[in-house]
């Protein structure tokens, strides 16, 4: 199977025309690992979440890892929503099709304006790298409030595509549009 070459991104405008987007701002974000079988010790996938955050010059104001259940991750989304500190939420790991992944399941009933946008766009660029397994992940983003949420696979490969393909390129636009009239 021969594979498309990697299109390249044009850089990321100075000024989107939107008055309150500053893309130079650091995003304060929260890293979420669901795992039954990771700890924070041994969680690449939140490690490059959290490298790719921290080379692009935003603040990872919070780091937890719980297991695949829907009553934990219900709880520290809330948590998380309310929290003023925290403008993105960023998990990892839950988004395939075995028993136990229910993230998206719970994700999707906490969000309030789902971006299927997101979930479509991270699937065609992993087509290109690994072809039809692309299609069994379940990879969303969304608003909740005024925090914006993006479920990624627990892969590392897939963290590193969906963070500088789908994520980085467009958090600060994001979080900008669902923050405001933020106090």
């Amino acid at each position: 199977m021969s594979k498309k070459p990697k299109k390249t991104l044009p850089e990321q405008a100075e000024s989107c025309g939107c008055p309150d987007v500053d893309n130079a701002a650091s995003v304060r974000v929260a890293v979420l690992t669901l795992s039954d079988s990771r700890t924070l010790q041994t969680d690449r996938s939140g490690d490059a979440v959290v490298a790719h955050l921290k080379d692009s010059g935003h603040i990872v104001a919070a780091r937890e890892l719980l297991a695949d259940d829907a009553e934990p991750l219900q709880k520290q989304l809330a948590q998380w929503r309310e929290d003023a500190k925290i403008e993105a939420i960023i998990t990892t790991g839950g988004t395939g099709i075995a028993p136990r992944d229910m993230a998206i399941d719970v994700i999707e009933k906490c969000l309030d304006v789902e971006l299927t946008g997101f979930g479509e766009t991270f699937r065609r660029i992993s087509y290109d790298e690994i072809g039809p397994k692309a299609m069994l992940s379940r990879a969303t983003a969304g608003r909740m409030g005024r925090t914006v949420v993006f479920a990624l696979p627990g892969s590392t490969g897939a963290v590193r595509t969906a963070m500088t393909e789908c994520v980085l390129p467009i958090l600060q636009h994001a979080v900008a549009l669902a923050g405001r009239g933020r106090t």
